[in-house]
C-alpha cells in the first residue's frame, strides 16, 4: 500500500498512494507526502495591517496579502469558508517564490506596503511554500506575517519562526472537546502562540466568540489566565460571529462582547473587540 504520515500538523493523516490529507493540500505522490497547494494563489489584494488584524505591528500601514485554497480545521461557522474550504478550482495565480518577493518589492515602491501576509486560507499548510520564500523575503527586507490557527507541530514551526515578524494566531475556544469537534488540538494552538512569542515573533491573538463554542465565561477565564502566563501584553482581539457557512446561530449579542472584554482587561494590557462597527 505504500502508506505515509504526513507529520505537518496534529492530524498526522497516514496517506495511501494518491490519498490526500484532511486539508485537501497534501497528498501521497510516489510514496512522499508532497504539496498540492505550492505558488497557487486564489486571492491577492493590498490589506491594511489592522484588517489581519494587527493592530500593534506597524499601525497605519498596508500589507501585500495572499491564500491559497485548505485548512486543516472544519469549523461549522467559518467565516472565509469560500476560500478555506474551497479547492483546486479557486486557484488563480502560480507565484514562485521569486515572483512573489518581485511583487512584494513593486508593492512597496507603489503602495508603500511593508511586505507579505500569508492569509485568507491556513498558511501553514504551504509550508513547503513559505519555508522557500520566507527566507527570500527576509533578504529583501520585506516583513513576513502569518494569519494562521497555528494547528502545526512543532519542528516545521521551528523551522519558520526565524522568518516570520509577526503572526495573529487564532484561539477558537478554550476546551479540549470543543476543539476536536473542530478538527483541531487547543494544545497546538496554545505551543504555537508560546513558540513564537519565546522565539520574539510579535503576537496578536483572536478568538471568534461564537454562542455555544466560544462565549463560555468560566472557559473564557481559563483563556485569559494562560494568555497573561504567556504574557499580558499580547493584543487580543474579540471577535463577533455572524452566522455563516453551516453555523445559523444569531451573531453575538454585543453585551456578551462588552462583558467578555471587561473580563479579558483584568489581566490583560490590550483587548480588542472587532467585528462591531
Amino acid at each position: 500500500m505504500n502508506k505515509q504520515a504526513c507529520n505537518l500538523c496534529p492530524h498526522h493523516c497516514t496517506l495511501a498512494e494518491g490519498q490526500v490529507g484532511f486539508c485537501r493540500t497534501r497528498h501521497n505522490e510516489g510514496g512522499q507526502i508532497k504539496s498540492l497547494n505550492y505558488g497557487r494563489v486564489t486571492s491577492l489584494a493590498i490589506d491594511p495591517i489592522e484588517k489581519k488584524p494587527l493592530y500593534h505591528f506597524y499601525p497605519g500601514s498596508v500589507i501585500l496579502s495572499l491564500g491559497s485554497f485548505g485548512c486543516n480545521m472544519a469549523c461549522p461557522f467559518c467565516q472565509n469558508h469560500t476560500i478555506s474550504q474551497g479547492g483546486e478550482q479557486e486557484v488563480r495565480w502560480q507565484i514562485s517564490p521569486e515572483q512573489l518577493v518581485e511583487l512584494a518589492q513593486e508593492t512597496s515602491q507603489q503602495h508603500g506596503s511593508i511586505g507579505v501576509a500569508f492569509t485568507y486560507n491556513e498558511p501553514l499548510l504551504s509550508y513547503e511554500y513559505l519555508r522557500d520564500t520566507l527566507p527570500l523575503l527576509h533578504q529583501a527586507g520585506q516583513k513576513a506575517v502569518l494569519v494562521t490557527n497555528g494547528q502545526v507541530e512543532e519542528e516545521p514551526l521551528r523551522e519558520l519562526l526565524p522568518y516570520v515578524d509577526a503572526m495573529n494566531i487564532d484561539l477558537k475556544t478554550f476546551a479540549d472537546k470543543t476543539y476536536a469537534k473542530l478538527g483541531g488540538s487547543l494544545q497546538a494552538a496554545q505551543r504555537t502562540i508560546q513558540m513564537a512569542a519565546e522565539a520574539g515573533v510579535h503576537v496578536e491573538v483572536t478568538t471568534l466568540v461564537v454562542p455555544g463554542i466560544s462565549d463560555d465565561i468560566n472557559e473564557f477565564c481559563a483563556e485569559v489566565d494562560w494568555l497573561a502566563s504567556v504574557n499580558r501584553e499580547i493584543p487580543l482581539h474579540l471577535s463577533r460571529y455572524f452566522p455563516r457557512y453551516q453555523y445559523k446561530a444569531p451573531a453575538t449579542q454585543l453585551d456578551k462582547l462588552y462583558e467578555l472584554q471587561r473580563i479579558a482587561q483584568k489581566r490583560m494590557k490590550y483587548v480588542y473587540l472587532g467585528n462591531v462597527g
